[in-house]
């Protein structure tokens, strides 16, 4: 795929995505430069329109004449004909199977017989196929990236809320591409929930394999958040699965500027075969339900993210449930601080308020950056407490079903709040928003 190769026995490939508007020709093309100056293998747009899918192309060609051929990705969610033009344009395209045909999901609860359900794979077949063709006409790769928090209301429906369905809702485009004979393809099933994250993973690869599917596979923890709860739920996930040897592109998705992503993905890629070793050594010696960890490290977040990384699959598999990690250059409390935001990581212990806020894009809807702080500083005192907060509607609800509440971008300076799967405020002026979420989990609390 463009000037590199996803997949076998090349190297795992690190990314980031572009948060300023795609049709900002400028702000991209700067964007996109820090992100590849700082070591970004592939840049993602994305391309909600038409217009923004074309303006690709003036991305693109802005870049090469810089000399940056990093290939480019457009990311398209609802409308599939944006696909189509993107693929003229891009290095790959980004289809989303939960609403690249389906209807936005609205948790409504459909009944299908079985020959109706076949119909509705054959809407897919209308749509995929003729994008496949022009795929292949301009040697474009695709990523089918299934999001847990946009699942189908069809795939819902049927499989309900697990990892068969989100499985499922991968493997009828990736059957369809086979069946086609387009093999340029590389996978990812991203969820916040980094056990959602990692049992689903495993369960695509013993599908694919029961297929003779054989696929690179793109990881990531999606809405991981800012700061080091950011960086410590990417690396219990992510470092999960890239210690069983799975995984062969990655992003960290960081509520930062994109850039400050790379670093972070290439400590976890250079730590694979360390934390591997580390791994089966914790399983080793585990007494009395805890995993002790002894570790060296050059800085504190190089040990965060080598404990999050080492111990991520254990805590996931409940090989135990308590953590104790062993450091001489750092105070006990702070290592014990750093255990109990692992285990919340892997979903195993809340000690603090639990934050589901995504990385932002460009269709994302207000200050992201500042939103969190204002809110991180009104409620991080609400122990157990889950709040999703979401630049716009692609994944906002249905990330946030595992949240208690939500805060996301409904149109240009409005937000509308959630509470659990539920709209209970529409199109707040966005100076008012913070507050009345606020207003809104006191109430609750009272």
């Amino acid at each position: 795929m463009g000037n590199i190769a996803i997949g076998g026995d090349n190297p795992i490939r690190i990314q980031s995505m572009a948060t300023v508007d795609t049709n900002d020709t400028e702000g991209c093309v700067a964007q996109a430069k820090r992100i590849i100056d700082a070591g970004g293998e592939l840049v993602r747009f994305t391309t909600q329109g038409t217009r923004e899918a074309e303006n690709m192309k003036n991305i693109s060609a802005r870049l090469k004449e810089d000399g940056y051929m990093t290939p480019l990705v457009a990311d398209v969610h609802f409308t599939a004909h944006v696909a189509d033009v993107a693929a003229q344009y891009c290095e790959k395209v980004r289809i989303n199977p939960g609403n690249y045909v389906d209807p936005g999901r609205v948790f409504k609860h459909l009944e299908y017989t079985d020959e109706e359900y076949a119909e509705e794979l054959k809407k897919i077949e209308a749509k995929l196929i003729p994008f496949l063709n022009i795929c292949k006409e301009h040697h474009t790769a695709i990523r089918i990236g299934v999001n847990h928090g946009s699942l189908s209301d069809r795939i819902m429906s049927r499989y309900g809320d697990t990892p068969e369905g989100i499985v499922e809702s991968c493997m009828e485009f990736l059957r369809i591409c086979k069946r086609e004979d387009f093999n340029d393809i590389v996978i990812s099933i991203k969820a916040s929930n980094t056990v959602v994250m990692v049992t689903t993973v495993r369960l695509l690869v013993k599908t694919m394999d029961k297929e003779d599917m054989h696929y690179p596979l793109h990881l990531g923890v999606t809405e991981a958040g800012e700061g080091e709860d950011g960086r410590i739920k990417s690396a219990v996930g992510i470092g999960a699965l890239l210690t069983e040897g799975i995984g062969d592109t990655i992003r960290v998705s960081l509520s930062e500027e994109p850039e400050y992503e790379i670093p972070v993905a290439r400590k976890l890629v250079d730590m694979i075969e360390e934390c591997t070793a580390l791994r089966a050594q914790a399983e080793a010696n585990i007494k009395d339900d805890t995993i002790i960890l002894t570790l060296d490290a050059p800085d504190w977040e190089t040990l965060q993210l080598k404990a999050a990384m080492a111990v991520g699959a254990l805590l996931i598999d409940k090989k135990a449930t308590k953590l104790s990690i062993r450091n001489a250059s750092f105070e006990e409390a702070r290592l014990i601080e750093l255990a109990d935001n692992i285990l919340q990581a892997a979903r195993v212990k809340f000690t603090k308020t639990e934050y589901i806020s995504c990385p932002g894009c460009g269709r994302t809807l207000y200050n992201l950056q500042e939103t969190i702080a204002k809110i991180k500083a009104a409620t991080s005192h609400l122990v157990g407490l889950k709040i999703g907060i979401m630049g716009c509607i692609v994944n906002g609800p249905g990330e946030m079903a595992d949240a208690d509440y939500g805060y996301v971008g409904a149109g240009r300076g409005k937000i509308s709040l959630y509470k659990q799967k539920v709209c209970v405020e529409k199109n707040i002026p966005e100076e008012e928003a913070v507050d009345k979420l606020l207003e809104l989990i006191n109430k609750d609390l009272q």
